[in-house]
């Protein structure tokens, strides 16, 4: 009993290193279960590391993406007034301009009219003096009497002649020389008689007269001036220049896509910048009937009553005219414009795509350009496209401009 008591009482010292054994592996576990939450934290911070960084690649592909595609503003096309004004510049002319020249050589004696004169057709306007004429015509008259009394000297020798041919006094030979002297010195009479009326109209040329009624423009002599007469070979001056101003001519020069609508008869009204805001209503009466194949436009002549003579010849003026069943046009920025190889185009916007369209150009009015073909209305035109832009291409739209200006 005693020997059992005393194992008894001894075996719990038995069971203490289990104890120990259990204590060390609950360490253990520990240890770990510390590792694996150290692991997952530290696993944790990488996937995060490495999704933030995706996030931000991904955000950075996109930024750039969209900024790959160009942004544009866009305008969308005018069309103008089927019956619209064309303004042309145009110049004053006088109805009926003539430059004077002397017909004969001589000096400037006087003048009777300066410029800014009125003159009646027929005035005297200046007078030359011509020595040598005079001189040649006095000589003229002399030969002229000579001839005169040689012709009737022979005219008496034949008629004596003629007479005594019947009687048979003289030979048939001798009339006839009679009569072939007479008929010589008649012909010497005729031509100097020519000869004086050819110098009596050089020495009426003596006296400038005005052609029509008018006035001096240009005065371009002066007393003692030598003059040389517009037909003879040296530099020819024109004595006065005499314009008629009553009624004034204006040529324009009409674009061809407008040639067939300037019609003889229709209405052009003037104005000019030295009368703000005042009309004057022409008429245009002809055109040339040919296209220029340099400037491609069709010469007009509008012509215009002056019967007060406001309008100053030489004056630049802009011709309104009103052209009737024009085609269909549109007008657009300048800016919108693309200029290539391939000739005019706009660019077009269409489903956030380019479309690079071909057009046909009319007036151009500085800030705006008509498109008289290749455009429908319902465009979307890019304003200002990049030099880079091709057809396809994708764009943003941003912004849509302000519509052209008013119409023409």
């Amino acid at each position: 009993m005693s020997i059992q008591l005393q194992t008894q009482i001894k075996a719990p010292p038995q069971d203490r290193p289990a104890l120990g054994v259990v204590k060390g592996s609950r360490r253990k576990s520990h240890g770990w279960l510390l590792a694996g939450i150290m692991l997952l934290v530290f696993g944790g911070i990488v996937i995060y590391g490495l999704l933030a960084r995706l996030g931000r690649a991904h955000a950075v592909s996109a930024e750039t993406a969209q900024l790959a595609v160009p942004s544009v503003s866009i305008v969308s096309p005018r069309h103008t007034a089927p019956a619209e004004e064309i303004v042309l510049p145009g110049n004053v002319q006088p109805f009926i301009s003539s430059p004077i020249y002397a017909r004969t050589n001589g000096y400037v004696k006087t003048w009777y009219a300066d410029i800014g004169a009125h003159v009646r057709k027929g005035q005297l306007l200046a007078v030359i003096e011509t020595p040598e004429v005079d001189q040649q015509l006095a000589q003229s008259r002399s030969n002229l009497s000579t001839a005169q009394a040689n012709l009737k000297l022979a005219e008496i020798t034949r008629t004596r002649y003629m007479g005594l041919l019947s009687t048979h006094a003289v030979a048939q030979q001798d009339a006839d020389n009679a009569e072939g002297t007479y008929n010589a010195n008649k012909a010497i009479v005729e031509a100097d008689q020519a000869n004086v009326r050819q110098l009596e109209t050089l020495q009426s040329f003596e006296k400038v007269y005005a052609p029509f009624d008018g006035i001096i423009t240009a005065r371009n002599t002066d007393i003692g001036q030598l003059i040389n007469s517009g037909n003879s070979g040296n530099t020819k001056t024109d004595l006065f220049h005499v314009s008629q101003p009553g009624k004034l001519r204006v040529y324009i020069n009409v674009p061809e896509q407008y040639s067939k609508a300037a019609a003889p008869g229709l209405t052009a009204n003037l104005t000019l910048a030295e009368f703000p805001g005042r009309q004057f209503q022409g008429k245009l009466v002809r055109t040339s009937n040919s296209i220029n194949f340099t400037t491609r436009t069709l010469t007009a002549e509008v012509d215009v009553d002056n019967p007060s003579g406001e309008l100053l010849t030489g004056a630049y003026t802009e011709v309104h005219l009103k052209v009737p069943g024009q085609t269909s046009s549109y007008l657009v920025p300048v800016s919108t414009l693309i200029f290539r190889s391939q000739g005019l185009q706009l660019a077009v916007v269409n489903n956030g795509n380019v479309a690079l369209t071909p057009v046909t150009p009319g007036r151009d009015f500085g800030e705006e350009i008509e498109i008289v073909s290749g455009l429908k209305g319902d465009e979307s035109v890019i304003v200002s496209p990049p030099d880079s832009i091709v057809n396809g291409q994708k764009v943003q739209v941003v912004q849509t401009a302000a519509a052209a200006g008013g119409a023409q």
